[in-house]
């Protein structure tokens, strides 16, 4: 049964130090919900990369996150460095999934898109896309770089874009 379009949502960016409980735990609920028991893969999803990040998500209005609130869509920001040497990346792109198909995921990566750019201005951005999406990142700007290859046994692709906001 199809839930009712979400139409009031509010949009947060925050630094590790930022978060709260309640806002970490929602953001690594969802995470969980959609990788781990949704595409059924065994991962170690708390890396310490998550300490380096801005973290982007998108929350129902009037159900804050920092309050239990649900969030319902999410992005990790990590600054070159951490993930890639000389990239900013864009990962843990996760949308629940009530509302695929509806638009949100292209409003998470275009909102992400922006914050890269405000923190990180004239940084490139890589991401390791799973491969099924490839088109979809293609259709923000980013190029395939290599081969195929597999990430905790789903195909991926490498994928990099010049900087610059959405």
């Amino acid at each position: 049964m199809k839930q009712e379009p979400v139409k009031d949502v509010i949009w947060r960016v925050k630094s590790w130090s930022e978060l709260g409980r309640e806002e970490l735990y929602s953001l690594l609920k969802l995470r969980s919900e959609v990788f781990v028991v949704e595409q059924d893969c065994v991962y170690q999803d708390l890396d310490d990369k998550d300490k380096d990040a801005l973290h982007v998500w998108m929350e129902r209005a009037g159900a804050p996150a920092e309050k239990g609130g649900e969030i319902l869509a999410t992005t990790r920001l990590l600054p070159a460095g951490s993930s890639y040497e000389a990239e900013v990346s864009i990962g843990r792109v996760v949308t629940a999934q009530s509302l695929r198909r509806d638009g949100w995921g292209r409003e998470l990566m275009r909102r992400s898109l922006d914050e890269v750019h405000l923190a990180w201005e004239g940084v490139p951005i890589r991401i390791s896309a799973q491969k099924y999406l490839e088109a979809f990142y293609a259709s923000f700007g980013f190029s395939t770089v290599g081969e195929p290859y597999l990430e905790d046994g789903i195909p991926h692709v490498a994928m990099t874009r010049p900087a610059g906001p959405a």
